[in-house]
Parts: C-alpha cells; structure tokens; sequence
C-alpha cells in the first residue's frame, strides 16, 4: 500500500480520535462494532459515523460485514497513527521518498526540523510473500491468537531494542533513535546494500570483518539467523553495517548452532561467486584445524564470555533455566573456600563415627541373632514335646535378656569413666540390642498367628492344638 502523507494534512482531531478508538477497539475485537467506537471516541458534538465515512474514503479503515458489521484498521491507519504521535514528540517533520522495500517492511526518508535525513522502517507483517510468520518468528511466544499489526508493533519494539543494545556494545549498526507502534526511527546509513557490490579493493579484509561480527555476535550470546548480502550496508571506505535484526535468537536456542552455520555458510558463498575467493585449506593435519577455524569458525568453538546480550534482551530460545544458570555463575560467594574446606572435615568426622558405630553393631546384631536363633530352636522342640510350653520360653528369653542388660551395665560402668563416647556408643548399642530382641520375640510370637481363627489368641490356639 502506498505512503501518501498528503492525506495527513486534511484529517482533523476527530479523525484521529475515531482512529484511536477503532485500535483499542482492535485489543479485544477482530472487528470492532460501531456502537463500540462511538462509546470510545465520545465526541462530544456526535458526528462518529461522518468521521468513519471519511476515513473509509480515504482507505484508513476497512468496513467488515462478513460475520457481523463493523471496522478495522488497515496498515495505512496504523501508519498514520504513527506518524502523527512521531511529529507530536518532533522527532521528525516531514516524510521523504520510499528507499527499501522488504518482505516484512517499508523504508522511507525522513528529516527533521535542523534537516537532518534519518530513516523510517514500517513493518508491514502479513504481505502475501511471507505469511509463515507464526512457524517462522518467536513474536507470538505463548499466544494463541494475534493479528497482523500487532506482530508487527512487536517487530519493531525487538529490533528497536536489540539495535539499541548493540550500539552500546560498539556493533556496527544504525543509530536508533526512537519507536512507536510498529514505527522504528533510526539514522541513515551511508553506504550501499552489499548485494549491488561488484568489486572491493581488498576482499579479504572485508570478508575478514563480516565474519569477525557474527563471531562477534555469538561471543555475546546471540546470532543474526538473516545475515547475508541483503542486510549488509558497506561504504566507498569498505566500512561494514549490519541491519534488520528482529528474527536475532540465543545460542541458548535449541538450533542455535544451524543457525550460525548458516550465516557463515551465506557469507562464504556470496564471496567465492561474487569475488572468486577460494576458502579450500589446503595443509597438513596439524594447521588444517587453525586454518579451518579463521575461514569457517565452528560454533563449538566459540566461547560466550564477552555479555550475555540474549540474557538482557529476552532472546528466542533464552529460558529461564539458562537465566538462572547465569546468576548462579556470575554470583561470588565470600569464603566459599573456606565453608568447603570445613564441610569436608566435618563430613569426614561423621562418616569416621557412622562406619564405627555400624561396624560395632553388626556385631552385637550377628550376635544377638545367633543367640535368638538357638532360642528359637530350643523353643520349637519344646513345642513339639510340650505344647503349650511357650511361657516358658518368654521366661528364658526375659532371663536372657537380662543377663545381657546386666553385662552392658556392667560395660558401661566400668568404661564410663575413661571415655563419654564409648559411654555414648554403648548407649545406642544397648538400644539397639534391646529393639532387636524385641523384634525376635514378635516374631516368635507371631509364629502360629496363621491359626487363629474367630479373633482367639495364639496361646488358645496352641492349647486347641494339644486337645486334638
């Protein structure tokens, strides 16, 4: 659609304001009814639907009745939208011829009042030549729904904000200098597209430069993923610019890498077709990897030490996990040394007196279990010659444990006054015995529970046993 300024001078307060009201409209509604825009213009002399008739004339909206009636804006509105809120903050005044043409936007001259050119990009997502832009752009992130002059206000808010990082990184790109809407106002670069080069005095200087940029770039955590003879501007003194930057993703991104190679794969081909330049290595083993590096750098060999641009910036492909990664790396922790060295000690003095105590009683536990086992065995054959017996057996085994509380008592008066760990040791040591012989009576006890039958006691069953 074609920029006709002209129009700007014959639109009055009204028009602008019913524009206004059909683009918050355009927040919620894919077509906004016209009981709406009358509610949100409030004009206060009526008149909302004259003013929608003339801004249809002029094509700035578009009259919808397919599913129900109403309007919307078209790309020339939102330009003039733009525009006007531009002139208001005076950072331009008038606009100029058309210079640039892409898949995804528009380029105009634009001066200001000291007559200063600088250059207007329009974004102008949803053109028949690309319409992929949900496949192949991160604008949406987690939404479902959108409409093209949204992508496109946050198209031009991430270049902006990437153009604008980059500059105070000291990158070799334009100037930014201000946006609104799905507008981007930056400074013109001098120079020609690099695709309309035909000859350069010193390639290989050149080349040298272009791939020092991506490299560069991928050094700060972030990669073009367009960057080829169209998005590069060059100078009559072979000075390099790089532009268009809205698709930049992370090297966190999950293709990060094929990204990289494909950049540098760009580059290389435009230079051996355009300039004849040959990039084979042709060397021994031992400097084919040098050579190799300096003409085709690999992206695993990239280190990510110089910013973490993509951190700042919320790159494609940048999660949260990557983020905390970072803070966790860039935190400095006073003494860290010293807290490790004494966990070490201390971890080491634990497992010392855990290996002891638990060596200690396996012993009594191999022991103890023996000792229940012959009980148990004196048990069974009493069982078989005397059934019913079994009180017996509690007696022999209350009189043994016994006789083993009074050995440990023993033990542990006489070894109390030389050492109050052993005094500790043995502490655990005697609790622990004592639950293991509890446990070897449940289980003893519990050994004919099989048989009861109608809730009756083990010790009934053993007499119903005898009776039989």
């Amino acid at each position: 659609m074609k920029l006709d300024v002209n129009v700007l001078r014959y639109l009055s307060k009204d028009d602008f304001r019913v524009l206004t009201a059909v683009e918050m409209g355009m927040r919620n509604h894919e077509i906004v009814p016209a009981e709406l825009i009358v509610r949100i213009a409030s004009l206060r002399h009526g008149g909302t639907y004259k003013v929608l008739k003339n801004l249809l004339k002029h094509k700035l909206l578009h009259h919808d009745s397919s599913k129900y009636d109403g309007f919307r804006l078209t790309y020339l509105g939102y330009d003039f939208l733009a525009i006007k809120t531009m002139v208001n903050r005076g950072v331009f005044s008038s606009v100029g011829r058309q210079i640039g043409v892409g898949k995804e936007s528009d380029i105009f001259e634009i001066a200001n009042e000291d007559g200063t050119i600088m250059a207007m990009k329009l974004h102008r997502l949803g053109r028949t030549s690309f319409r992929a832009v949900k496949s192949k752009r991160d604008y949406l992130r987690h939404r479902s729904s959108f409409s093209w002059l949204y992508l496109s206000r946050l198209a031009a808010l991430k270049e902006f904000a990437f153009m604008k990082a980059l500059q105070e990184h000291g990158f070799p790109v334009p100037n930014a200098v201000d946006c609104n809407r799905h507008c981007v106002i930056m400074s013109l670069v001098q120079g020609y597209p690099f695709v309309q080069v035909k000859q350069l005095q010193n390639p290989d200087t050149v080349f040298e430069k272009i791939i020092g940029i991506v490299v560069r770039l991928a050094e700060h955590g972030l990669i073009h993923c367009d960057f080829n003879e169209f998005n590069i501007m060059i100078d009559d003194d072979e000075n390099i610019t790089i532009i268009d930057f809205p698709q930049m993703v992370s090297v966190s991104h999950r293709n990060a890498e094929m990204y990289f190679d494909r950049d540098v794969a760009c580059i290389i081909k435009f230079f051996s077709k355009r300039f004849n330049l040959s990039f084979d290595a042709n060397a021994d083993d031992s400097d084919s990897d040098t050579e190799s590096d300096s003409v085709k750098p690999r992206f695993s060999s990239i280190q990510k030490a110089s910013g973490f641009l993509d951190k700042e910036l919320s790159a494609s492909g940048f999660s949260r996990k990557e983020q905390a990664d970072i803070e966790k790396f860039t935190e400095k922790i006073d003494g860290s040394d010293d807290e490790e060295i004494e966990d070490d000690e201390e971890t080491e003095d634990d497992e010392e007196i855990e290996d002891n105590e638990d060596h200690d009683s396996s012993k009594l536990n191999a022991s103890d279990i023996q000792k229940f086992d012959s009980l148990c065995s004196l048990t069974k054959d009493d069982d078989d010659e005397q059934p019913g017996n079994s009180g017996d057996v509690v007696e022999v085994q209350q009189n043994s444990e016994g006789k083993n509380e009074d050995a440990s008592d023993e033990v542990e008066d006489e070894e109390q006054e030389d050492n109050p760990e052993l005094e500790e040791r043995l502490a655990k040591q005697r609790r622990r015995a004592i639950q293991a012989a509890r446990a070897g009576r449940k289980t003893h006890a519990s050994r004919n529970s099989y048989k009861d039958k109608g809730g009756k006691s083990s010790h009934n069953s053993k007499i119903q046993k005898g009776n039989w």
